[in-house]
């Protein structure tokens, strides 16, 4: 990890697999449609944050229901991205790209005609699987159609893709809901991906590239069995234990929890030992640098998704903002991430070993100014909106510099499982940032005097939690 941010990954040869792209459009077509799935599948996470209010009035959704219909379709998406990534190496990333695609869209067809919260939370449930086996081919497809500089550049813009979707999201959920088009209410900000998911599926068969089918690519299914029940034995106790009081069976499943991430590493060696292909393959996770980046993203996640999470219920809830304004607010944040995320290369290489954790820590500075500034419960001021920028910015520094290391080094032969393992750790980020820090919020709000207090206690929580990753973030750096 010694090199610049910009090195340069020498050229490698592409597996059967992995045809090169033919031509100088067809990279850029393929960026295209890949995108726009990465585009919809990051707006879907994001935008069901501003119909919240409408959902829990419209289906007397609870605060726990709430935070599954949230969380549901991230921990499907999360949890299955790594398989995803291995179907697309065995199956080809085109098909698995349509397949996902379709299940997506459909899905999201089923979202906006859902009748109480346990079907929606099933639906969203699909969805994510859709996304799960959509996403991962993204950056298989990156790794595969781009080399070199042009990798990097695509990187940062997959990166702003992922900001300017979440920002999108905030807005374009704020204007469907408030429009009431044809009088769906929440339900269009699910009805809208029906149109886009319909266009991408004509053009996708004939611009993404056809592969070769790796047949002996395998399914590490006791590792995926054991990795979905940790993972759901982690989130839904934190969704649904504040509202229930924190029953023993919480407990136990936590604790559970721990013991079944420790089994989970124990049967990915077991699977490594009988010649099989665990989801975390050992010579992916040896690559230099990739843990300890998985784990910062991880970090970077929780924070952000979690901050959305309980911004965007104290705009509504407690300050009363329609869901216009409130999406609005978030614009300051989503333009400077997404600028420096394409510019960051830019800045000159002595600086770019101190970038990722300098931006960390500006993150952590300002989510924690943020915070405090809005435990009085004033509106949100021209000065907010400053630090809201500034906050984009640190996040900007650290995001896209740390995804274009983590992938400097891993060959293309390995690039759908490295990127299924680095998407899997961003995705569970926003997993546990909803849940725990969402919890931790909606613990402490029983009332809005109280909200705006626990807004500056969930930002100290979370200014913390940046600031570890900083710490992890030198290491990367190295």
């Amino acid at each position: 990890m010694s090199q610049s941010l910009t090195h340069t990954p020498p050229p490698v040869s592409v597996p059967p697999s992995a045809p090169a792209a033919s031509g100088v459009r067809r990279p850029l077509a393929v960026l295209t449609v890949i995108l726009l799935g990465q585009f919809m599948a990051v707006l879907d996470a994001s935008i069901v944050n501003v119909a919240i209010p409408s959902i829990r009035t419209s289906l007397h959704a609870t605060g726990s229901g709430l935070q599954l219909i949230v969380s549901g379709y991230v921990i499907a998406y999360a949890v299955l991205l790594v398989t995803g990534a291995r179907l697309g190496d065995r199956f080809g990333q085109r098909g698995m790209f349509v397949a996902g695609l379709t299940l997506f869209t459909l899905a999201s067809l089923t979202c906006g005609l859902a009748w109480n919260p346990a079907s929606l939370i099933a639906f969203r449930f699909l969805q994510g699987i859709g996304a799960a086996a959509m996403v991962p081919q993204v950056m298989s497809l990156i790794q595969i159609t781009a080399t070199g500089n042009t990798r990097a550049r695509a990187l940062s813009v997959y990166a702003a893709v992922i900001s300017g979707g979440m920002v999108a999201g905030q807005i374009l959920g704020g204007i469907i809901v408030s429009s009431d088009i044809a009088g769906t209410g929440w339900r269009g900000v699910f009805l809208v991906n029906v149109p886009i998911g319909i266009a991408l599926l004509a053009v996708a068969p004939r611009v993404l590239p056809a592969a070769t089918p790796r047949a002996e690519r395998r399914l590490d299914l006791p590792g995926l069995a054991v990795l979905t029940a940790s993972v759901l034995a982690m989130s839904v106790p934190l969704v649904l234990g504040h509202e229930q009081q924190w029953p023993a069976w919480t407990r136990i499943a936590l604790g559970a929890s721990a013991f079944g991430f420790a089994a989970f590493a124990l049967v990915e060696r077991w699977v490594h030992r009988r010649g099989g292909e665990p989801l975390f393959a050992d010579r992916v996770v040896r690559a230099p640098g990739l843990l300890v980046a998985a784990a910062t993203l991880f970090l970077i996640m929780c924070t952000f998704g979690g901050w959305v999470f309980i911004l965007t219920i104290h705009l509504q809830s407690t300050l009363g903002y329609s869901p216009v304004h409130a999406g609005l607010l978030f614009v300051p944040n989503g333009i400077t991430f997404g600028l420096v995320s394409l510019n960051w290369t830019r800045v000159p290489a002595r600086f770019h070993r101190a970038m990722i954790p300098g931006g960390l820590l500006l993150a952590a500075t300002t989510t924690i100014a943020m915070g405090l500034s809005l435990r009085d419960g004033h509106s949100v001021n021209p000065l907010d909106l400053t630090v809201l920028a500034l906050m984009g910015i640190g996040y900007g520094l650290a995001f896209s510099p740390l995804m274009a290391r983590a992938t400097s080094k891993i060959p293309v032969t390995l690039a759908a499982d490295a990127s299924g393992i680095l998407v899997t750790c961003v995705q569970l980020g926003v997993v546990i940032g909803v849940a725990t820090f969402g919890t931790l919020f909606l613990t402490l709000a029983t009332d809005p005097v109280a909200a705006a207090r626990a807004v500056g206690v969930t930002a100290v929580a979370e200014g913390v939690t940046l600031a570890v990753a900083a710490t992890l973030a030198v290491k990367a750096a190295r």
